[in-house]
């Protein structure tokens, strides 16, 4: 029914008195009590909070999407302006109305692409699959439009995609497509929950300004759900901070960032990791938790890497994919994922890996596991080959190198309590069972963060942030000589970002382990590293300590990634930010076709970088 007098001219979307609430046992508990808010069209709302504050959960009721999870929603009014101008109450909309708002009228960014995409289907047919549905093209033509949308998020080769799988795609590279997929039928209403938290800052960047064009060009309102202070700074004209299921704070984003009211509103802007703060240290260092760790963070520096002999050595590490096609589907082409990768790793040290989304990060960690095979090179773990080991062998090598998953949800069985997927490698292995096994359960829970309680919950039941954590803490349940950390602090929002950093950090003193941090976040890679190695179309460009990267980066690579960087300042949208606006070359080759030999020269003491022309991909930069 028609409520077009109850919404301002400007406004698209106006929420009265919502009230979310989960069951437990018997009684229903609130999880946003009374929570009330508008958006104007072509303005942008960032809603910001901890991990667990209640803004994820906002955004699924307004897609009416909890009522399928037993969660509890009801409200005054959610009035919506469709792209029809006609206003609606979501409330009073049937299941099969809501199907025909969702997608058209209100559109969804979802916070883990791998459990939104469908997995049976090539991203191709689900892009084109709602255009077909709110847009009446046929079948081809839905498909040229899901190629073009695909263009828009900067995918290289989208032709090439639209037909694969998403296990078959980087993380990054799949929260492109779900951005190009909820953009393609341009919606009135956009909500963007963590859109860019799996995206580099070349990439994020370029996402976010792609966002601005179409908002400006659709006259679109845009819900931002962010814990990046930074990206907020850069696209918001409000901001709503929510904390424990409440909004304690509403504002210009002027006036959020430069003159705070609410005590979480300053501790949350505190919080923030800036570039550049290490300028002139070479050792990582805490996050300051409070006023007396602020003061004393110049004492707590240590050196924790043990001279001598590597932990972890990689030498001329190749990995390749095959891919098939024609009629008789036989491997024509490849993906080069990784190309001739040489490290190594200390014990006690915490090497970054950074680069863009798809440049083979997270391939070269999976590969160090042997979660993927290589073609080429050499692996060696405390003076082992792991890459020519058996599996019986394999298995007690994996208990001293663990790795955290990009994905919290895909890496957790949703079968399980959580505090059984914790305890399980303890099992696997034989360390520990029964009463002992549930206290080493219970201390890590509260190491990460959270309650020993928490244990007999299962995953659906926790936020993105808070799954996160869960999966760090099931990486430490062993003791790991080596932890691989692919984004393991990605998901997360700025306050538990400082305390599992903290956490890596005295667990690094404490137990010397040694770290390979694949991150795209550019600030907490120069808080928590000592060395820091820069890849680009699967090949390291320049590596080196920390300091050196960062205050004297030598490849234009790395210049551009620092650049690239968003400021946690409103006042610093508007400067210019020098970024790669071409779409980064196709890795893809002919089988068998050669690559040429990235060479690095010495520069400084450990200080290794690639002649900038050498290979023509990096014409671009």
């Amino acid at each position: 029914m028609p409520h077009s007098e109850e919404l301002d001219s400007r406004e698209v979307l106006a929420v009265h008195q919502l009230n979310i609430a989960f069951q437990e046992e018997r009684q229903f508990i609130p999880a946003v009590p009374n929570l009330s808010f508008s958006l104007n069209r072509g303005e942008t709302l960032a809603i910001v909070g901890e991990s667990g504050s209640g803004k994820s959960v906002t955004a699924l009721a307004l897609m009416r999407l909890l009522e399928q999870t037993g969660g509890q929603v009801t409200s005054e009014q959610m009035l919506l302006r469709r792209r029809n101008r006609q206003v609606i109450d979501l409330n009073e909309l049937s299941a099969s109305q809501m199907q025909g708002v969702r997608g058209a009228d209100i559109a969804m960014i979802f916070q883990e692409p791998m459990t939104s995409l469908n997995p049976v289907f090539p991203v191709g047919e689900q892009i084109a699959e709602s255009i077909r549905l709110h847009q009446g093209l046929s079948g081809d033509e839905a498909l040229l439009e899901a190629k073009r949308m695909l263009e828009l998020v900067r995918i290289p080769e989208a032709q090439a995609i639209l037909a694969r799988y998403p296990h078959q795609l980087s993380g990054g590279m799949r929260q492109r497509v779900m951005i190009a997929m909820a953009l393609s039928c341009r919606p009135a209403v956009l909500i963007a929950d963590e859109p860019t938290t799996a995206l580099d800052v070349t990439i994020q960047a370029q996402i976010l300004q792609l966002i601005k064009v179409l908002q400006q060009e659709m006259d679109m309102g845009v819900i931002f759900i962010t814990h990046d202070m930074g990206v907020v700074a850069d696209i918001a004209d409000r901001v709503l901070v929510m904390h424990q299921g409440h909004a304690v704070e509403t504002g210009t984003v002027e006036q959020i960032f430069h003159a705070p009211v609410h005590p979480y509103t300053k501790a949350l802007l505190a919080a923030v990791p800036r570039l550049g703060a290490m300028n002139g240290s070479d050792l990582p260092r805490r996050f300051p938790l409070n006023t007396q760790e602020l003061a004393e963070q110049q004492e707590v520096e240590q050196d924790t890497v043990v001279p001598g002999k590597p932990i972890l050595e990689v030498r001329d590490l190749v990995t390749r994919f095959p891919l098939r096609g024609g009629i008789l589907n036989r491997v024509k082409r490849e993906v080069h994922a990784v190309e001739n990768v040489s490290f190594d790793l200390w014990p006690g040290e915490t090497l970054a890996l950074v680069g863009e989304s798809g440049c083979g990060k997270s391939t070269t960690g999976r590969a160090l596991l042997r979660l993927v095979e290589s073609q080429e090179g050499s692996i060696t773990f405390n003076g082992e080959r792991i890459d020519t080991l058996p599996d019986s062998r394999l298995q007690a090598i994996r208990r001293d190198i663990q790795f955290i998953f990009q994905d919290p949800y895909a890496s957790l069985d949703p079968r399980h309590t959580i505090g059984y997927s914790i305890m399980e490698p303890l099992r696997v292995h034989n360390l520990l069972d029964g009463e002992a096994a549930q206290r080493r359960v219970a201390w890590l829970l509260e190491r990460v963060g959270l309650k020993p309680e928490h244990a007999w919950r299962y995953p659906h039941e926790f936020s993105g942030g808070q799954r996160q954590r869960i999966c760090i803490a099931r990486a430490l349940a062993l003791n790991p000589k080596v932890v691989i950390a692919d984004e393991s602090v990605s998901a997360l929002d700025v306050s538990i970002r400082a305390q599992i950093i903290n956490l890596m950090l005295d667990l690094q003193r404490d137990m010397g382990i040694a770290f390979l941090f694949i991150s795209h976040d550019m600030a907490v890679v120069e808080r928590i590293s000592h060395r820091v190695a820069v890849m680009y179309m699967g090949q390291i460009v320049e590596i080196g300590p920390r300091r050196a990267v960062f205050e004297n980066p030598q490849h234009p690579y790395t210049r551009k990634l620092m650049a690239a960087v968003p400021v946690a300042d409103p006042a610093h949208r508007h400067a210019q930010r020098v970024l790669l606006q071409d779409e980064m070359p196709s890795n893809i080759r002919k089988r068998g076709e050669s690559v040429e030999r990235v060479t690095l020269r010495e520069v400084g003491p450990g200080h290794f970088v690639a002649p900038p022309r050498q290979d023509n991909a990096f014409s671009r930069l």
